[in-house]
């Protein structure tokens, strides 16, 4: 470890472009996904297979067995980013639109901007920190005041799914500050396959505990979702979540955390195109104060450092 070469720039740009454009496209497949499958059974399925599949595919290119310790550390960060993460968007998305939940997400560096200083990790906030704090306060604030909108499975409750998304947000946060110092295996391809695995098998089991199974069969399942979903298992999981546990690695977490900057115009743009997802004046201006929010976070954070 100590001779490991740093990241080739293009090997940078290349995760980044993956974390930035696949996951912003990721809270469509989502929306069409659910459409007509259970919600944690997409999600923990679609982790699980695609966990299964990087696991196996590295172990047979040679990589060895993790330890029983690193399988617990895959576990709590699988808990953290997927069940919490991904399953609190994904459950989200029955109340709020794609794309206001994308921009709810982008609070995810101001998240890691707080805990990171609480934590030890990094500095105390700037003032230009603390500005951007107060203006995504202001974003969330409007969001939170947007008007019901339409093509959602359950109108009517935008507040449930928002407080979902900002939980998933913040616990998100706290497992990517913590995956900064604890990894499950020296390999970033295996400690991806091991996390996407052990946090996909935990949603599976909450949504059977949730009775998501009752009635269900797979006949109903659309051509359109059983697309989302093998998008999802294949760019949004194998490609996008291992290319953000390696930028985990080779950036600081502020910085692997500005996929926020990009993830919202995607969402929001392609919702709009192809699912008939409303634009508001309210939904506009909260964006704009969390895109700005962001931004001041985390450029403040590297003049800090």
């Amino acid at each position: 470890m100590a001779n490991q070469l740093p990241p080739s720039r293009t090997a940078l740009l290349l995760a980044f472009a993956a974390v930035y454009l696949i996951w912003g496209s990721t809270y469509l497949g989502i929306r069409f996904a659910i459409d007509s499958m259970p919600p944690l059974l997409m999600a923990g399925s679609r982790y699980a297979l695609a966990g299964a599949l990087l696991y196996g595919f590295m172990r047979l290119r040679g990589e060895p067995a993790p330890t029983w310790r690193g399988w617990g550390v895959a576990l709590l960060i699988g808990i953290c980013l997927l069940a919490f993460g991904n399953g609190g968007v994904t459950l989200g998305e029955q109340y709020i639109p794609s794309g206001l939940a994308a921009l709810l997400v982008a609070t995810v560096p101001m998240f890691l901007a707080v805990l990171g200083w609480w934590s030890g990790v990094a500095q105390r906030p700037t003032p230009a920190v603390t500005l951007g704090l107060v203006c995504g306060l202001g974003g969330v604030y409007l969001l939170a005041r947007t008007p019901g909108a339409s093509h959602v499975a359950l109108p009517g409750h935008e507040g449930i799914g928002m407080v979902l998304v900002l939980t998933a947000a913040l616990v998100w946060a706290i497992g990517s500050l913590y995956s900064k110092r604890h990894q499950p295996s020296p390999s970033p391809f295996l400690s991806g396959g091991m996390q996407m695995l052990c946090g996909g098998l935990v949603m599976v089991v909450v949504g059977l505990v949730r009775g998501e199974a009752q009635g269900f069969e797979l006949a109903q399942v659309t051509s359109k979702s059983w697309l989302a979903y093998i998008y999802l298992v294949t760019f949004g999981s194998i490609v996008a979540f291992t290319a953000y546990i390696w930028l985990l690695r080779a950036v600081e977490p502020a910085l692997a955390g500005t996929y926020a900057f990009v993830n919202p115009v995607v969402a929001v743009l392609l919702g709009w195109a192809f699912a008939g997802e409303q634009l508001n004046a309210g939904m506009l201006g909260g964006a704009a104060l969390i895109v700005l929010a962001v931004v001041l976070v985390v450029l403040g954070g590297r003049r800090a450092a």
